[in-house]
């Protein structure tokens, strides 16, 4: 059980330390489109939470300009 539980624990930690570390555009841009489309803002919780409301033209991704609106 111990064992379960340090492995869930570091699960837990590597997770957040990469949703941490995906915070500017071009890190969250992973193929290099230009925009960052709705599954790869899924790492980032509090920007899928204002995905829509930042998607002002509603193409179902965010340009830098959208983004810099964060």
């Amino acid at each position: 059980m111990k064992t379960l539980n340090k492995a869930l624990a570091l699960m837990a930690i590597a997770s957040s330390s990469a949703a941490f570390a995906a915070t500017d555009f071009n890190t969250l841009d992973v193929d290099g489109s230009g925009t960052i489309s709705q599954s790869e803002a899924s790492v980032d919780a509090k920007l899928m939470s204002m995905f829509s409301e930042l998607d002002t033209d509603q193409n179902g991704e965010l340009s830098k300009e959208e983004f810099s609106k964060a």
